[in-house]
């Protein structure tokens, strides 16, 4: 007999009252987002946890880097899809369909990134994500020679393993939790 119930989120407290940069953080959420992100109230138990977590997350996916914003977006749901992520499907599915005004992407990369029209340098590196997700320890020299033939740099090929890695995390984090997905991020740009 399997258990029928629907799984629920962990529900820890918010720190409350949120410290004023915190309050100030979640404001310009709600403002330029129109919501903010559970997975920022899912950390707000523990404000050092929360300022961690939007630290990486805020260098690895906004910072300069010879990543574009959509290609790091892209890693993200890719990484997510290999790790049935709800949340981060949902959440990042719709920030690449944003960032690329392409609804049809955005689904594609969520179901299958093999059937989408990428350039060899977006192959290169979702194939370099992918491996990394299903079996890092076979990563080897001749793959990170393959995203350099592409045109990536070191410090890219650092930068494609760093958001890699921090999506892996969060997926795990994500679904042993059940965190779920805003509902306002299923509808956005289609």
């Amino acid at each position: 007999m399997t258990d029928q119930t629907q799984p629920t989120a962990l529900d820890l407290p918010m720190a409350d009252p949120l410290p004023p940069e915190t309050q100030k953080y979640f404001d310009i959420c709600q403002e330029k987002l129109g919501m903010v992100p559970n997975v920022l109230k899912a950390n707000a138990f523990d404000i050092d946890k929360l300022n961690a977590f939007t630290g990486m997350y805020n260098d690895l996916m906004l910072a300069d880097s010879g990543l574009s914003k959509l290609e790091r977006e892209m890693i993200a749901v890719v990484v997510s899809s290999i790790n049935r992520c709800f949340y981060c499907l949902v959440a990042h599915g719709a920030a690449v369909r944003q960032l690329s005004g392409d609804p049809q992407l955005g689904e594609m990369l969520v179901m299958n990134y093999r059937v989408a029209p990428l350039d060899a340098r977006q192959r290169a590196m979702l194939d370099f994500a992918a491996k990394m997700t299903t079996a890092s320890a076979e990563i080897e020299e001749a793959d990170r020679q393959g995203l350099r033939k592409a045109g990536f740099s070191d410090r890219d090929i650092w930068d494609i393993a760093n958001v890699t890695g921090f999506f892996n995390m969060s997926n795990r984090v994500a679904s042993a939790t059940a965190m779920v997905p805003n509902p306002e991020y299923h509808s956005q740009c289609r």
